[in-house]
C-alpha cells in the first residue's frame, strides 16, 4: 500500500505540476494570440448566442445553447469555486485568486477551441445519437489512428470523475453545518445515510439522460448563482468598509506571496515561493472552471448548432461565470470576514464559517 501511495502521490505531482502549466496557460496563450483574441473581441455575439437570438429547430443536436452551458457549469459551480478557492486561500493566501483569473482568462480560450471541436468533429454512441467531446474529436478529427488516446481519455475521465464531484463538499457541509452543532455523531452509517439520500436524489435527474440533466440544471444554475451573488453581497455591504483593502491585497500578494503556508513545494519549483503560490491558483482556477480538462465539451458537444463557433463562444463564458464572478465573490466574502485568518478550517467549512 505504501509503494502504490507513493506512485500515485509521483503521478499526481507530475501530472498537476510544471507540465499542467505549460499545457494550460501555455497552450492557451498560444490559441489566444493565433486567434488574434478572437474570444474576446466577440463577447457580445456570444451573449446573443447564449440568448437564443440564432437558435434553429432543425439544426442538429439534443439541446439548447443555455442548456449545454448549464449543464458544464453544474459540475463546477460548487466544488470548484466554493471549496476549492476557499482551499486556495487558506494554503496559499489573497495572492492566488489574482493567478486563479490569469486562468480563468486564458482558460476562455480554451473552452473557445475545445467546444468548438466538440461541436466540429461529433460522433455518434451505440444509440446512433450525436455525442461530442475530446474522445470523439480525437477520432473524428485526427483519425483512426489516434483512437488510443480516445480511449485513455475515457478511462482517465472515468476514473478523475468519482472522487471530484459536488458531493464531497455536500456530505462535509451537512456534517459540519447540521449534524455536529446538533450532537449528531458523525460515522460511517450517518455517511451512508447522507449518500444513499443523494444517490436517489441524484438517480432521478441522471437515469433521465442528458436531456433531463439539462433541463434541470437549465432552472438551478442560474438560481444559484443569482442566490449566492445576493447573499455575498450582503456579506460585502456589512463590511465594504474592508472590501478596497483586500481588493488591493489580492493583487500585491499575488506577486509577493507572503502568506504562502511553509512547504507547499516552494523548493520544487522555478521561482521559488511566488512559483508555487502561481501554481497553486493555476491549479485552483483549473478546478474551478475545467478549462483543459476535457469534461466541457462532452455538454457542449451535444447542442443544438450546425455552427461550431458559436458553441465554442458560449462555451467561453463559463470562465468567466465560475471564475470571474463566482469565485470571487466566495474569495472576497472570506476576506473581508477575516475568517481565513480566524479559522482552522479549510474547503467547504470555511466558506460556511
Amino acid at each position: 500500500m505504501e509503494q502504490l501511495k507513493t506512485i500515485s502521490e509521483q503521478f499526481s505531482s507530475l501530472a498537476w505540476g510544471i507540465p499542467l502549466l505549460v499545457l494550460l496557460i501555455g497552450g492557451g496563450l498560444y490559441l489566444l494570440l493565433v486567434s488574434k483574441f478572437l474570444p474576446f473581441r466577440f463577447f457580445g455575439h456570444a451573449i446573443q448566442v447564449l440568448r437564443g437570438k440564432y437558435d434553429n429547430p432543425n439544426d442538429l443536436g439534443e439541446i439548447s445553447h443555455f442548456k449545454a452551458l448549464t449543464t458544464a457549469l453544474s459540475s463546477t459551480i460548487g466544488m470548484g469555486n466554493i471549496a476549492g478557492v476557499a482551499l486556495a486561500i487558506s494554503v496559499g493566501g489573497p495572492g492566488a485568486m489574482f493567478w486563479m483569473w490569469i486562468s480563468a482568462i486564458v482558460g476562455m480560450s480554451t473552452k473557445f477551441f475545445t467546444s468548438t471541436l466538440a461541436i466540429m468533429y461529433r460522433g455518434k454512441d451505440s444509440n446512433g445519437d450525436l455525442q461530442g467531446g475530446p474522445m470523439y474529436f480525437i477520432t473524428e478529427g485526427l483519425g483512426k489512428n489516434w483512437k488510443f488516446l480516445a480511449i485513455m481519455f475515457s478511462v482517465f475521465g472515468m476514473l478523475g470523475a468519482l472522487p471530484v464531484v459536488n458531493v464531497n463538499q455536500l456530505k462535509q457541509a451537512i456534517n459540519d453545518i447540521i449534524l455536529i452543532p446538533n450532537g449528531v455523531e458523525v460515522s460511517l452509517g450517518s455517511n451512508l445515510i447522507i449518500a444513499g439520500i443523494l444517490v436517489i436524489t441524484t438517480s432521478i435527474v441522471i437515469l433521465g439522460g442528458l436531456k433531463r440533466i439539462s433541463t434541470i440544471a437549465s432552472k438551478m444554475v442560474p438560481s444559484m448563482v443569482i442566490l449566492y451573488f445576493v447573499l455575498v453581497l450582503i456579506i460585502l455591504g456589512i463590511h465594504y468598509t474592508e472590501v478596497p483593502k483586500y481588493v488591493m491585497l489580492i493583487f500585491t500578494d499575488a506577486f509577493e506571496a507572503n502568506y504562502l503556508q511553509p512547504g507547499e513545494g516552494q523548493k520544487d519549483i522555478i521561482g521559488g515561493v511566488l512559483g508555487a503560490l502561481i501554481l497553486l491558483g493555476i491549479k485552483r482556477g483549473a478546478f474551478s472552471n475545467e478549462a483543459g480538462i476535457g469534461t466541457a465539451p462532452m455538454a457542449h458537444g451535444a447542442a443544438k448548432t450546425n455552427e461550431p463557433v458559436r458553441e465554442g463562444l458560449v462555451a467561453m463564458l463559463g470562465p468567466v461565470i465560475d471564475t470571474l464572478i463566482v469565485c470571487t465573490l466566495t474569495a472576497l466574502a472570506i476576506l473581508v470576514t477575516g475568517v481565513w485568518q480566524t479559522t482552522s478550517d479549510n474547503g467547504v467549512s470555511l466558506t460556511a464559517a
